[in-house]
Parts: C-alpha cells; sequence; structure tokens
C-alpha cells in the first residue's frame, strides 16, 4: 500500500460549517491557523469570499465574478486569522443572521518568503508537505515571462486572478487538461464556458515556475495578480482528468484517498457549472450538497428537481474514491470529458495509520 507524507489531512485542509449571527464572532475549531479561506453562504445568493494571508485580511475575492480585489472596511469583512479559526465581521456574505455558511481553509506557509526563480519576483507562501503555495507578484506586461510558485515540483494546477484593473478573470491551468488540449487554451473559474483559446493565460509550469501569456489578465505591467498553485501529493490531493460513460453505473474515479472535498468541471464542451462537493455537508453518500464556484446561487442539487439531500447528485464517497451513480452533465455525460479536483483524508500515511473506510 502506497504512502503519504500527510499523516492527518486535518493539519493542512479543513472544512467548517458555521452558523451566521449578523454580529462579529469569531470561528473556532480548526486544527490550524489558516492562510486561505474560501466562505460561502449555504442559504443565499450571496458571493463567494476568498482570502489569503499573502494578501491580506479585509482583502477579498470572488470567484462567481470578474471583480477586482475588494478592500473591505473593518467589522464587514474577515478580519483576522486565529491560531484555531478566523474572525468575521457583519458583511450578510459572511455572516448574515440566521444563515449556514460553508468555509474551506488551506494552510500554506505562513508569512510570504520573496522568491526570485522566474523573470518576475514573486512572494510565495508555501506548505510543501502538501502541496500548495500562495503566489503574489506584479506583472511585467512581457509575454511568456515567468513566476516562481515555491512547490518544488511541478504544480498540478494554478489558479489565478489579476487583482487590479479591467481584465480580471479568474484563469485556471490544469496540467492534465493542458496535456489534451494545448498551450492556448484555459477554463475559468467564473464562468461555466468550457475550456477555449485565450491569450492571456497560464500556459505551463514545471518545477520552479508557471509561464504567463499577454499582457492582461496574467502579466499585466505594473498591475498586481495572485495565484494559487497546488501539486498532487499522493495519498492526500489528486487533479485528474475522466470520460464519463453516460450510466447510473457510473466511472469510478481512483484517488488513493477517501475525498473530503471534490470540484468536478467538464472541459470539453457545454456549459456546465463548476460542481462543488464535500463530506462535511453530504448527509450521507448518494446525497450531495452542491454550490458552484461560478455562480452565487444557495446551496442545491443539480438537475432532476430533487432536493439537496436527495435524488440527484450521486456520487459515493469511499475510502479510495469516488463512485459516479446517475448520468448528469456537470459530471457524467456519455463521451464527455471532465478534470475532477479532490483533496483528502489520507489513506495510509508515514505513521502507518490507516483511514477507516466507509
Amino acid at each position: 500500500m502506497a504512502y503519504t507524507a500527510v499523516n492527518k489531512y486535518t493539519e493542512h485542509f479543513f472544512i467548517k460549517t458555521y452558523a451566521g449571527t449578523g454580529s462579529a464572532q469569531t470561528i473556532s475549531g480548526l486544527p490550524f491557523q489558516p492562510d486561505f479561506t474560501w466562505i460561502k453562504d449555504r442559504e443565499g445568493s450571496d458571493s463567494h469570499n476568498v482570502y489569503d494571508s499573502v494578501r491580506g485580511v479585509l482583502k477579498m475575492l470572488r470567484t462567481d465574478g470578474h471583480n477586482e480585489e475588494d478592500s473591505q472596511s473593518a467589522g464587514t469583512g474577515l478580519t483576522a486569522w486565529t491560531s484555531d479559526g478566523f474572525s468575521i465581521g457583519t458583511n450578510s456574505s459572511l455572516n448574515g443572521n440566521g444563515n449556514g455558511f460553508v468555509s474551506w481553509h488551506f494552510k500554506a506557509g505562513g508569512a510570504a518568503s520573496s522568491n526570485t526563480d522566474g523573470d518576475i519576483t514573486s512572494s510565495v507562501s508555501v506548505n510543501s508537505t502538501a502541496g500548495f503555495s500562495i503566489v503574489k507578484y506584479t506583472g511585467s506586461g512581457t509575454d511568456g515571462h515567468t513566476v516562481g510558485h515555491g512547490l518544488g515540483g511541478t504544480p498540478a494546477m494554478v489558479i489565478q486572478k489579476r487583482l487590479d484593473g479591467a481584465i480580471g478573470g479568474w484563469r485556471v491551468w490544469i496540467d492534465a487538461v493542458h496535456d489534451n488540449t494545448g498551450e492556448t487554451d484555459t477554463l475559468f473559474f467564473q464562468t461555466t464556458a468550457a475550456n477555449g483559446s485565450d491569450s492571456d493565460n497560464i500556459s505551463g509550469a514545471n518545477a520552479t515556475t508557471f509561464i504567463t501569456r499577454g499582457t492582461g489578465a496574467t502579466n499585466p505591467s505594473g498591475n498586481n495578480c495572485v495565484a494559487y498553485c497546488f501539486k498532487n501529493i499522493p495519498g492526500f490531493s489528486k487533479i485528474q482528468t475522466y470520460t464519463g460513460n453516460g450510466s447510473s453505473d457510473g466511472p469510478m474515479i481512483y484517488t488513493g484517498f477517501k475525498p473530503a472535498f471534490i470540484i468536478f468541471k467538464r472541459y470539453d464542451g457545454g456549459t456546465e457549472n463548476w460542481a462543488m462537493m464535500d463530506s462535511t455537508r453530504s448527509y450521507h453518500n448518494t446525497g450531495n450538497h452542491t454550490l458552484a464556484t461560478n455562480s452565487a446561487n444557495a446551496e442545491s442539487s443539480f438537475g432532476g428537481g430533487e432536493s439537496v439531500d436527495g435524488g440527484s447528485n450521486k456520487n459515493d464517497i469511499i475510502s479510495n474514491g469516488i463512485k459516479i451513480k446517475e448520468a448528469s452533465n456537470y459530471n457524467n455525460t456519455s463521451g464527455a470529458n471532465y478534470v475532477c479536483i479532490a483533496f483528502g483524508q489520507t489513506l495510509v500515511g508515514t505513521n502507518n495509520v490507516p483511514v477507516t473506510a466507509r
């Protein structure tokens, strides 16, 4: 059996649900101090809120829009990270009174360090064990310039966003998709669009840097950008592609661990959502509470008019992957190609402690 360096996934990634109060509050109970926090109102149509420690508190991005970075006022947004959680203000998209919220958290490396591996000097906070880094840089305006990511290995995915200026959409470079489609193709977090050609994109990566293309979105002269970089870590994270079969006996997607957080996206056509699921919001297998990175909509199931905890989104989370159990546009149309992004509970770590199978 394969071993992984990640003995407790909750030391690197954690999902926390909480209730909004409308008054400033501190959410605790996390096993670490986060460096990356993503929050979504499960019951309201408020945007996704993304924060990271490199950009700093009160600096919010929306995954469901092209918006520039929003500098929130004190007392409204995410105001602090604590040793076991985070503090939030009164903004309804984070803390609407009576609403339920979900938050996803990654641990990077704390305070950022200067990285000069690329043509462009970057500020990087990296967790090499979990294969995650936060990268902030100022564009040079030169097509093809590289940016250091600090992972010490080739990333499987780079999620990039310009922070200021008119061209602000999210670019998502995924190595497995790139191998199948070409260097000018990209995906966009904020839309349902299929993988398509774009001159302003991330076009590749190696063990030290990723490559920017164009002079607008990924390398604008004098403008600030952020990138979230993920490397596949055996037993903890897996970003891969697969082909749907359109059957209720759908594909088995092998990850090598029990997934805790999953994102599906069709990349070869269609206009399907980026479907987000996790084990914390799913009460049992085959009933998954679904959100979408590209939509501010409240939590629901995709398709069929079924209840959230019911007959749609039939995906079993098992000890070594995901078993799809329905024909669905968002993850199992016959002959369609999809990306599956998964993070989760390690199967067996170097401490020789196996996960409990479900």
